[in-house]
């Protein structure tokens, strides 16, 4: 069976911020699309999340399943490279970062690749599954069993990442990855964290499902006054 996807995308400053340090890739000729959130906080997050949506935009048409998956992750890994080398210029403190979300889909198959807190979920059947596992503080607490789940979004460590693009001393950079088939009448959801900290996956789950998904998940995430940038890529899965 041979599928089309087809995508749309929306973000906005958000309910609290004038500047928007979210960017996005919405490629369905490529089969890429991505979502980076500029580290909050740090300096030129705007910079690092425009490096890694820039480098993925110029991914070359044509290539195979393998050829495009190997030049998103050696892209990220040059902008990863390029975002040390100018932290370390411009001093011993100063952190240039960014999380990242991508979604490569090709065929029967996908992958997705993320550094951060930035999610890909996944609707089929009306259940909503998280694809993605958060490199975070909280998350970690969560996965060692000393908070509940319900608690790590108002904790007052919510904001801390643990892993990003640029944000680490180490010269590798490893992208989490996960795969499984496409199916037709599946959705996918990219977002920064200003959406995910703002709506409950109930919620998410509830607006995904339904029309003009990208716009009425932001302005829920504004009703919601969004402290931070948010930004989503939503992607239809059907049968030709």
């Amino acid at each position: 069976m041979r599928l089309v996807l087809r995508s749309s995308h929306a973000t906005h400053p958000g309910a609290r911020r004038t500047y928007n340090e979210d960017r996005f890739v919405d490629r369905p000729d490529l089969g890429v699309w991505a979502v980076a959130d500029g580290a909050g906080g740090h300096q030129a997050g705007d910079v690092a999340s425009g490096m890694i949506a820039a480098a993925l935009e110029a991914i070359p048409p044509g290539l195979g399943a393998q050829a495009v998956l190997a030049e998103i992750r050696a892209r990220i890994d040059d902008v990863h490279a390029k975002l040390l080398a100018e932290s370390r210029r411009r001093g011993p403190d100063v952190m240039i970062a960014s999380t990242a979300v991508v979604l490569c889909a090709r065929g029967p198959r996908f992958a997705c690749l993320w550094a951060g807190d930035s999610r890909a979920y996944r609707l089929s059947g009306g259940v909503l599954e998280q694809i993605s596992h958060d490199h975070s503080l909280v998350q970690e607490l969560v996965d060692a069993g000393q908070i509940p789940a319900e608690a790590a979004e108002s904790h007052p460590n919510a904001n801390i990442i643990t892993r990003a693009v640029g944000a680490t001393d180490s010269e590798t950079l490893v992208l989490d990855k996960a795969t499984d088939e496409l199916r037709p009448g599946e959705r996918f959801l990219l977002c920064s964290d200003g959406l995910s900290k703002s709506l409950p996956d109930a919620d998410i789950a509830a607006l995904l499902g339904g029309a003009d998904a990208a716009n009425r998940l932001i302005a829920a995430a504004l009703d919601r006054q969004a402290r931070d940038n948010v930004t989503v890529v939503v992607i239809d899965v059907d049968a030709a």
